[in-house]
């Protein structure tokens, strides 16, 4: 099937919107799809405001439009609320073309932190934004039961996964975090504001406390808090690398609407420590593969004696193949095509037991 996929969020970028994406596209393209990806890179664009490493194309419509007939796509979904996604959406009710979205980012709460904007006045554009998509894709049942709260409706819950082979227990390699004190509390992904890693950071715990990825308020927090280790971006092998010699996986955000980095951390055999908020409350099995409490510190000492085995074991139950095959299921192809049957390769059973050396 010719798929025309629009995101905001695409490499260079790093994120688990564009790691979501980029894992899809993978998948489906080995499976024979054509797959076609409007991003800004492919248009003028200027720094988000507050967040430069975040670009927005400027005035996309007609662009957009002349992409889009070129590609006559057989199916359309559009992946972001942002200028390319409007002009997409625009294209679509224009020439009668159905389309799917999904719901990556709670943007109305992002929007109140930053701005200071009500989510009264937020969620309502949202709404209706999504509201002509035959369908909306979110990540967890918790997210989906929000939205609805909010007058959505078509929504759809769509998972995610995660690679085993990359994020896998640290086995015999040498430990990243050799001569610091244990235990290793590590926080990894986007250094924003909206992960809230302050209340991580201001935690009372024994050992070390980690942050490791790069943001805008990396060097506000690296004065703020100079006891913290802080690594800066790091390659995906080196970042598996190091999440998998961590005794703790602190996640402290309170308004992602998954949050890849858990299953990551749990499928190197690291727990998670959470509040229990959309996100880690659809993820994490409380006991299992983390804990899940207001209390911060409570759930970051009460990790350390979980099972590693049973963290990884809980994290493998999520793949990209199914996350994959669950958007095409989702799409909604225009009346004249019909779905392709390609083969879907299996996911190889030595996945589930398979560790470093």
């Amino acid at each position: 099937m010719r798929i025309c996929l629009i995101n905001e969020a695409w490499p260079p970028l790093v994120n688990g919107v564009v790691t979501t994406w980029t894992r899809v596209y993978r998948c489906l393209t080995a499976w024979g799809h054509d797959v076609h990806v409007l991003h800004p890179a492919m248009f003028r664009t200027v720094p988000c405001p507050g967040y430069p490493e975040i670009r927005l194309s400027v005035r996309p419509r007609a662009a957009v439009s002349a992409c889009l007939e070129a590609i006559d796509p057989e199916a359309v979904h559009i992946a972001t609320e942002g200028p390319l996604g409007a002009a997409a959406r625009r294209w679509c009710l224009d020439n009668g073309m159905p389309f799917t979205t999904s719901y990556h980012s709670q943007f109305p709460e992002y929007l109140k932190q930053y701005i200071r904007l009500p989510v009264s006045l937020s969620y309502p554009y949202m709404r209706r934004f999504h509201a002509p998509a035959r369908r909306t894709l979110v990540p967890t049942p918790s997210m989906k039961a929000r939205l609805e709260h909010w007058g959505f409706e078509h929504v759809k819950v769509w998972s995610r996964g995660v690679d085993g082979w990359l994020f896998q227990p640290r086995g015999e390699r040498r430990d990243a975090f050799a001569g610091l004190p244990r235990p290793i509390f590590i926080c990894g992904g986007r250094v924003a504001r909206e992960k809230n890693l302050p209340a991580f950071l201001g935690l009372d715990l024994p050992g070390t406390k980690v942050v490791m990825g790069a943001g805008p308020v990396l060097g506000r927090l690296m004065r703020k808090f100079p006891d913290a280790v802080f690594t800066g971006y790091q390659s995906n092998e080196i970042f598996s690398w190091m999440m998998a010699c961590a005794d703790v996986k602190v996640f402290p955000s309170l308004t992602d609407t998954f949050g890849l980095v858990m299953l990551e951390a749990m499928a190197a055999g690291v727990p998670v420590a959470a509040h229990p908020v959309t996100g880690p409350v659809d993820v994490i099995r409380s006991g299992e593969g983390g804990v899940l409490d207001e209390n911060l510190r409570h759930a970051a000492m009460d990790a350390l004696d979980l099972s590693r085995d049973s963290c990884r074991a809980q994290a493998l139950s999520y793949t990209w193949d199914d996350c994959a095959r669950d958007l095409l299921a989702h799409l909604e192809p225009r009346a004249s095509t019909c779905r392709s049957e390609n083969p879907i390769p299996a996911r190889p059973a030595a996945m589930a037991t398979s560790t470093a050396g």
